[in-house]
């Protein structure tokens, strides 16, 4: 038996390998395909089934078109009913992968689709639990994401409370609990950064766990909860239609443009330009009204949550040879259109004679002087818990996942001071602000984390309260 977590840092996303006796399966796969058909190659196997927990929203499945590949079945729970060729199974019901035996458990409740799949070894007993959204490690799967789903989140958090009173929790404790997402997920509020735990130790330690009543448990867990990414439902409709091929993705995602080709598109498709460079190296010198996310950081959720076009034309600036995995990250949300890179990047475009621009960027001890000397406009783009939690006094806060709400506030005459807690959202909000045509800005490197080390005046909210 061989169970293998494939877990994906800037998603917080975990994919399941499973093999037994030449027989593989798959749980929640993403949009590529090549990595778990090498692994059933690597272990002369056959990939036999894919099981999906639910339509996720937070990234595309690969589900069909590696289904397409393999001929393995797409397996969902009740009440999926997919738009392509899948098997619906019944609460209950059993599936042989080589010598194991992994068993349906309808859970519904972060969904109505929302099932768990019980994996028992080759002896009979019970293995562990693959969760999906139904049960993370420290916490549970917001119930607000259903798809044109008439149940509201209060009826679904009711679903949930008793999916986990009855079928999860009367599991044995030794039993290891596998999820679908980690620490950083937008699908929950508190994930635990591990990725993996035994059932036992969540009934002790988790909250939703606990003894409480069905309306103190809705309470809890609806509570606080923050709007969902726009790109969410975009996501879990793709997935509920099956997402096209990745690799006519490639084939057009992957043209190398010159500067003068890379022009033409900008103008003729309206094509945005995607600067996917490290944050400092970006503020250096970058192709004019381009928009900065690094690859280095959380690269694809804040592609889905800024860009609020699924077909929006894009066209990339990288570092050398990291195209395919730009055109990769962003099809793992659903961003398709990619129409190709700037082959040289900014350094071809220079030497092809093309203006370029740059965004203002100083150290936390010269922000420091200045914001001693005079009185700055400073712009915090963290989200409002971050900056509740100690912020420069007189800072604004401008969280950067609602920039498209707030531009509209700035005045272009002013200069703005803009930092987040580390330089990666900062400098993604001076591209966008860049773009848009505020000239007058200084972003500040290192973020709140080196700001707080300097003798500029701060503020603890939640001190202040206690």
């Amino acid at each position: 038996m061989k169970i293998e977590q494939i877990y994906t840092g800037c998603l917080a996303v975990a994919a399941y390998y499973i093999e037994s006796n030449g027989e593989a399966a798959i749980i929640d796969p993403l949009r590529e395909t090549a990595p778990y058909i090498r692994k059933a190659e690597k272990d002369n196997a056959r990939i036999k089934y894919i099981f999906e927990t639910h339509f996720h929203a937070d990234f595309v499945s690969g589900h069909v078109e590696l289904a397409e590949k393999t001929g393995a079945t797409i397996v969902y729970g009740p009440n999926a009913n997919c738009r392509f060729k899948c098997y619906s199974a019944t609460d209950g019901e059993e599936f042989k992968v080589g010598k194991l035996t992994i068993k349906t458990l309808h859970t519904p409740g972060h969904t109505p689709e929302s099932t768990t799949y019980l994996l028992i070894d080759e002896e009979g007993k019970q293995h562990c639990i693959f969760t999906g959204d139904t049960l993370f490690i420290g916490d549970v799967g917001r119930p607000d994401l259903a798809i044109k789903s008439d149940v509201t989140q209060e009826d679904l958090a009711g679903m949930l409370y008793d999916s986990l009173r009855t079928k999860i929790m009367v599991l044995p404790d030794e039993l290891i609990v596998y999820p679908a997402h980690g620490a950083g997920s937008a699908c929950g509020k508190s994930m635990s950064k591990e990725t993996f735990d035994t059932l036992g130790h969540q009934k002790q330690v988790n909250y939703a766990l606990q003894p409480i009543t069905k309306q103190q448990f809705i309470k809890e867990i609806t509570d606080g909860l923050l709007p969902a990414p726009q790109y969410f439902a975009k996501n879990a409709m793709m997935n509920k239609d099956g997402a096209g091929s990745l690799d006519k993705v490639y084939a057009h995602g992957l043209k190398k443009l010159s500067p003068a080709e890379f022009e033409v598109i900008v103008e003729e498709a309206g094509a945005l330009v995607l600067d996917t460079r490290d944050p400092q190296v970006f503020a250096k010198g970058f192709i004019p009204n381009s928009i900065n996310v690094g690859l280095n950081g959380q690269f694809a959720p804040w592609i889905g949550a800024l860009i609020t076009d699924l077909n929006q034309a894009i066209i990339i600036v990288c570092d050398e040879g990291k195209e395919e995995e730009t055109v990769r990250r962003l099809a793992r949300v659903g961003y398709d259109n990619t129409l190709g890179y700037l082959d040289g990047g900014v350094a071809n475009w220079q030497n092809a004679g093309k203006a370029i621009d740059t965004v203002n960027s100083i150290s936390p001890d010269e922000f420091a002087n200045r914001y001693a000397a005079n009185e700055l406009q400073v712009l915090d783009v963290r989200k409002p818990g971050e900056y509740t939690g100690g912020h420069v006094t007189n800072a604004e806060n401008k969280p950067l996942d609602f920039i498209n709400d707030w531009t509209g506030d700035l005045n272009r005459d002013e200069t703005y001071y803009v930092h987040c807690a580390g330089g990666y959202r900062s400098m993604i909000a001076s591209s966008i602000l860049k773009a848009r045509g505020f000239e007058n800005l200084v972003e500040v490197q290192g973020g709140y984390g080196a700001i707080a080390k300097t003798n500029v005046p701060k503020t603890d909210m939640i001190a202040e309260t206690k």
